[in-house]
């Protein structure tokens, strides 16, 4: 029942946030197009990064309300185990030299 759950919270959650990547793509796009004018328009440079800064923290936002989501659905030994198994594969991966994200 709990694997469900959790499916189902995520999978709402990734629905969300494919869009919202979607939104960071062009947003990224415009921002090249931007930068390859003969004069770079420091005023809309600025409001696409202030767009990108904002569709960043939406998308961080979702993420953290499925965590908590799902951390309402697991028991605190079931939390604990999954903080676990994050650090053993953050080490796995620094190990092959592929820094993660702090």
């Amino acid at each position: 029942e709990q694997k469900a759950q959790i499916k189902q919270i995520m999978d709402a959650a990734h629905a969300e946030l494919k869009a919202q990547r979607d939104t960071g793509r062009g947003l990224h796009d415009q921002m090249r197009l931007l930068f390859t004018q003969p004069t770079v328009d420091a005023r809309a440079a600025e409001v696409l990064r202030a767009q990108l800064v904002a569709q960043h923290d939406q998308a961080s936002k979702r993420m953290m309300q499925a965590m908590l989501e799902v951390s309402r659905v697991l028991t605190p030994e079931q939390r604990a185990k999954m903080a676990d198994m994050a650090g053993q594969r953050r080490a796995m991966m620094e190990r092959r030299g592929q820094p993660q994200p702090k």
